[in-house]
């Protein structure tokens, strides 16, 4: 039952029509949507711990999930701190006795709403050396482009951070969509590629890892964006 899960149904065969003019008005229009209540706490507790460990080069984890996935680029990056962010408090602390390895100690999981995350960072000026995004919602219906990531009023604020910016998918046009809007905002032309953990790396995520035992291909952009 692992390798079931279906593609990506869409009736969007390339970027949506109205991409270019959605990210425009959000580019042009300040996001002034109120924090969360338990915003300001979180991302305190979750800076707090980053400088404790020594302020190493930051990675965010956005919309980490069960968490395997901050796990491994904590265990990839050993010279940098990663924080993992979901808004889901029983993902972030569902038991993880999946994990075989050393457990690393340069990590912190925080649970937090990421729209909330995201403008708290920029605010601070503090900017990550990696930013992931894997496998988010895909919101494949033509009329639920605004809840892409790419699409969303905070998106402007994301690739402002900088950094080294990735996200992954199984859709493609998921993907294109994404590096077209980072290069509107940014002016730096993403890359993109159909792509596949090298052999001997285990796969980030359990959705990477239940993709490619689907037969699903995967996609990422990769950006490496100057902090503004």
């Amino acid at each position: 039952m692992f390798a079931n899960s279906r593609t990506v149904a869409s009736a969007q065969s390339g970027p949506h029509d109205n991409l270019a003019a959605l990210v425009g008005r959000h580019r042009d229009a300040p996001f002034r949507k109120p924090l969360a209540a338990y915003s300001a706490a979180a991302f305190d507790a979750a800076i707090a711990a980053w400088r404790q460990a020594g302020g190493a080069p930051l990675i965010l984890d956005a919309g980490c999930g069960v968490g395997e996935s901050t796990l491994r680029l904590a265990t990839q990056f050993p010279d940098h701190f990663v924080i993992g962010i979901d808004q889901s408090q029983s993902r972030i602390v569902r038991g993880k006795d999946w994990w075989d390895d050393v457990w690393p100690d340069n990590f912190v999981w925080v649970r937090a709403d990421l729209v909330d995350f995201w403008r708290q960072l920029h605010d601070a000026g503090i900017h990550p050396a990696r930013h992931y995004i894997l496998y988010p919602n895909p919101w494949p219906k033509i009329g639920q482009l605004a809840r892409r990531w790419h699409a969303h009023a905070v998106f402007p604020t994301v690739v402002a951070l900088g950094g080294v910016l990735e996200c992954r998918s199984n859709w493609d046009v998921y993907i294109d969509e994404f590096a077209l809007a980072v290069e509107w905002l940014s002016g730096v032309r993403p890359h993109v590629e159909a792509w596949t953990p090298q052999d001997g790396t285990a796969p980030l995520t359990p959705f990477e890892r239940k993709y490619l035992a689907s037969g699903h291909g995967l996609h990422r952009c990769v950006a490496t964006l100057p902090s503004r």
